[in-house]
């Protein structure tokens, strides 16, 4: 699996694209070419194809131009791939609550729009984000989110770490539930079959006694993963920031 960093290109020019505070290109030959839509292309791309296919040419290919007249816009691949994380997570204000309906339900939201974003767009899992260059729109939902822990007496640290958590939650249940859907793909074995291959070997250690509480588990306790996953860990994450927010500030009532 291709994995790829963010801000491992020429980072003071990615933010520059960012932030529309570089040098705009002059008028090229293919009128109607900005670097907006290279970027909306570019997502195209990994969407339809993966992030392994993802290159300079082949988002040339899909606008109908040339390679050289991309880099009139972006420097390179590391640049654009800057520019595509803070594309994806352009925040729509009317699609979420209002930050005074409280904490719970604006979290709810962001938690429930991270987790379909990462299923439109699966190639955000192959980005390793442990240094994350900070766009407009990844700022715009990151001050959405803080502005409803506002009132919930949490240190500022503890309001960040709410964040991070919840975001850990969600990327990371997603990359479970996406990896089993395309385990097939990947290894050309169905499920069935993998489990099929096992049972023998897993009958055998059932029947050992060794895994006394293993065995005794109800059939249909390994079926229901995915989104039923995601709800049961979501409403117990919240439950459990409703708790660290009563006790920082007692006599509080729930948002």
């Amino acid at each position: 699996m291709t994995t790829e960093h963010s801000g491992s290109g020429d980072i003071s020019r990615s933010l520059e694209l960012l932030w529309g505070t570089g040098e705009r290109p002059s008028r090229g030959p293919k009128p109607g070419l900005t670097l907006d839509r290279i970027v909306t292309a570019a997502i195209a791309v990994a969407d339809a194809e993966g992030l392994g296919a993802l290159s300079m040419r082949r988002v040339a290919a899909e606008l109908g131009v040339g390679a050289m007249s991309l880099y009139r816009y972006v420097p390179g691949k590391a640049e654009l791939l800057d520019l595509m994380l803070d594309k994806v997570v352009e925040f729509d204000a009317d699609a979420h609550p209002d930050p005074a309906a409280g904490w719970r339900p604006v979290l709810e939201a962001v938690a429930r729009t991270n987790w379909r974003l990462h299923h439109r767009h699966p190639w955000l899992l192959q980005v390793d984000q442990s240094h994350p260059l900070l766009g407009p729109n990844a700022l715009d939902g990151f001050e959405y989110a803080l502005r409803a822990l506002a009132g919930t007496g949490l240190p500022d640290r503890e309001k960040v770490h709410c964040m991070v958590a919840l975001e850990g939650f969600v990327s990371g249940t997603a990359r479970t539930q996406l990896n089993a859907a395309n385990a097939e793909q990947r290894t050309g074995i169905s499920a069935e079959d993998f489990w099929r291959a096992q049972e023998p070997v897993l009958s055998r250690a059932m029947r050992s006694g060794r895994y006394p509480t293993l065995a005794g588990l109800d059939e249909d306790s390994f079926t229901g993963g995915g989104n039923p996953v995601f709800e049961l860990g979501l409403a117990a994450l919240l439950d459990g920031f409703a708790t660290l927010i009563a006790a920082r500030t007692p006599g509080r009532k729930d948002a």
